[in-house]
C-alpha cells in the first residue's frame, strides 16, 4: 500500500533541503577561505621569524658562522600554545645550528631566496615549516638554508573562533527561518484544512457551490473543479429524478391497464367472452415489455462516459444484418425497407450492442409513423465521414417539435401508435456517446422524415 503524501511535508523537504545544501556548501567554502587566510597570516609570522635569525649569521674568512645568545635564542622560542623549532644548514659543512629533526628542503628547486612553506610532522604533531635560503656575500664559500618549524595550536585556533563567528549566526539564521517556515506553512495550509472540514460537514444532497472569498488564488483551480463536478451531478441527479418519475408514471399505465383486464377476465365464465380481456391483457404487456427494454437499453449506455472503450466496427455489415431482421414488420405494414451503400465496409469505432438499437429504434420509428405501402431507405455513405441515414416517406416531423422530440417520454401530440416517447431519445443517449452528430431534417428523395447520424472521424479502413 503507497504510503500517503503530506503536503506540509513535501513543501518544507522542497524549501530545506536547499537551505540546508547551500549552508553546507557555504560551509566548505568558509572553512577553505579562513585556512587560506590564516596560514597566510600565520606564515608572515613565521617568516619573520626566519629573517630575524638570519641576523645572527655572521660571514668570517668566506664561512658563515651562527652567533646565537641563549637569551636571543629562548625569547625566539617563547611561546604560549606553540612549539616552535629551526635549523641553520650548509649545503657544505651540515647543520650549523638548531635542532637537527627540523624537516629541510636541501637539493629541492630551491634556486633563490623566495620562502618555501610546506606542512609536516614532527615529534608526532603537525608543523608548518619554512625554508628560505640565506642571501651571502659573494665571497662566500657555501650555501646556506634556514628552516623553522611551528605546531599549529594558534593556526587550529584561529580557524575554530572564525569558522564559529561565521557559523553560528547562520545557523541561528537557519532556526529562525525554519521555525518562522513552520509555522508559515501551517497556517497557509489551513484554509485548505477548513475546506476538507467543510465538504466533510456537507450532507449528500447539498451540492451547493463551494464559497471561494477565503481560499488562495492557487486553490481557485480546485474549488472550481470541485464546483463544476457539484454542478453537473446536481444536473445529473435532477435528470436521474425526472427520469425515475416519468418511467414509473408510464409503467403505471400498462400496469393498471393490466390488473383492470385481469380483473375483467376473471369476471367472466365463458372463454369466448375472455378472449377480449387477454388480448388487451398481451397488448399491455407487449407494451409494458417493451418500454422495460428501452429503460434497460438506456441504462447499458451509461457506463461509456466511465471510460467505457469502443471496438472497431464494420458499420455496412451491421446496417445489412439490421435491416434484414426488420424487414418481416415492414412486410407486415406493406412497406419497402431498401438499403443503399458502399460495396467496400466501413470500419468504425463503436458499439454494436447500442449502435443496433440506434438503427432499430430509427427503423422501427419509421415503420410506425411511415404511410402504408411506403418506403423507407437506409443509407450509409463513406464522404466526407461515415454517415447512417434512414429515411421515409410519412408525414415528417414539424420545425417545432424537431426539439422536443429528443427529451425521454415526449411523444408529438396527435401522433399515432402506442409509443412512450423513448425511442428517440436513446438514438439521442446513443449518439452522444459515440461522440457522433446527429441532425434531424426533411428526406428530397421522400418527402418524409430524415434522420442522419454522423460519425466524427474518418473511416479506420476500408475492406
Amino acid at each position: 500500500m503507497n504510503k500517503k503524501r503530506s503536503l506540509r511535508t513535501e513543501i518544507i523537504l522542497r524549501l530545506s533541503v536547499p537551505v540546508i545544501f547551500f549552508m553546507a556548501v557555504e560551509t566548505v567554502l568558509s572553512y577553505f577561505t579562513t585556512l587560506h587566510y590564516v596560514d597566510e597570516a600565520y606564515d608572515r609570522w613565521l617568516l619573520d621569524s626566519a629573517r630575524s635569525l638570519m641576523q645572527e649569521i655572521k660571514l668570517i674568512e668566506g664561512q658563515a658562522v651562527v652567533d646565537l645568545p641563549p637569551e636571543a635564542l629562548a625569547i625566539f622560542k617563547w611561546d604560549d600554545l606553540d612549539k616552535t623549532y629551526f635549523n641553520v644548514i650548509s649545503e657544505e659543512r651540515g647543520l650549523l645550528a638548531g635542532d637537527a629533526f627540523v624537516p629541510e628542503t636541501l637539493g629541492s628547486s630551491q634556486e633563490t631566496e623566495k620562502p618555501i612553506y610546506f606542512n609536516a610532522i614532527v615529534n608526532d604533531e603537525s608543523v608548518r615549516v619554512v625554508s628560505i635560503k640565506v642571501p651571502l656575500a659573494y665571497e662566500a664559500t657555501e650555501t646556506i638554508h634556514i628552516h623553522v618549524a611551528e605546531t599549529q595550536k594558534k593556526r587550529r585556533v584561529m580557524m575554530f573562533d572564525i569558522l564559529m563567528a561565521d557559523l553560528i549566526p547562520q545557523l541561528l539564521l537557519v532556526i529562525m527561518a525554519g521555525f518562522y517556515l513552520l509555522r508559515g506553512v501551517k497556517r497557509g495550509l489551513q484554509p485548505l484544512h477548513e475546506l476538507a472540514d467543510e465538504i466533510a460537514q456537507r450532507s449528500p444532497q447539498d451540492l451547493s457551490p463551494i464559497p471561494e472569498s477565503h481560499v488562495f488564488q492557487e486553490v481557485h483551480t480546485l474549488t472550481d473543479t470541485i464546483n463544476n463536478l457539484f454542478n453537473r451531478l446536481a444536473l445529473a441527479i435532477a435528470g436521474q429524478q425526472r427520469f425515475i418519475s416519468n418511467a414509473a408514471h408510464q409503467l403505471r399505465t400498462p400496469l393498471a391497464g393490466l390488473k383492470l383486464q385481469a380483473e375483467r377476465a376473471l369476471r367472466e365464465k365463458d372463454l369466448a367472452e375472455m378472449k377480449p380481456a387477454l388480448e388487451q391483457i398481451q397488448v399491455s404487456a407487449d407494451r409494458m415489455s417493451h418500454l422495460i427494454t428501452q429503460l434497460l437499453v438506456l441504462a447499458k449506455s451509461g457506463p461509456l462516459e466511465a471510460g467505457y472503450q469502443l471496438k472497431p466496427l464494420a458499420l455496412c455489415k451491421l446496417v445489412k444484418a439490421l435491416a434484414i431482421d426488420y424487414a418481416p414488420l415492414a412486410i407486415q405494414h406493406n412497406m419497402e425497407l431498401v438499403f443503399e451503400g458502399p460495396d467496400n465496409d466501413i470500419i468504425i469505432q463503436g458499439d454494436e450492442i447500442l449502435l443496433r438499437e440506434l438503427l432499430g429504434n430509427l427503423i422501427d420509428n419509421a415503420i410506425k409513423y411511415g404511410h402504408e405501402s411506403g418506403v423507407i431507405v437506409i443509407s450509409v455513405l463513406i464522404k466526407p465521414y461515415p454517415s447512417l441515414i434512414v429515411e421515409d416517406d410519412g408525414p415528417g416531423i414539424p420545425a417545432a417539435e424537431q426539439e422536443k422530440i429528443f427529451e425521454r417520454f415526449y411523444r408529438i401530440p396527435g401522433s399515432l401508435g402506442d409509443g412512450c416517447g423513448l425511442g428517440l431519445a436513446i438514438v439521442k443517449e446513443i449518439a452522444m456517446l459515440h461522440q457522433a452528430q446527429l441532425n434531424l431534417g426533411s428526406s428530397d428523395q421522400l418527402g418524409g422524415g430524415r434522420f442522419e447520424v454522423i460519425f466524427n472521424g474518418k473511416p479506420e479502413n476500408m475492406r
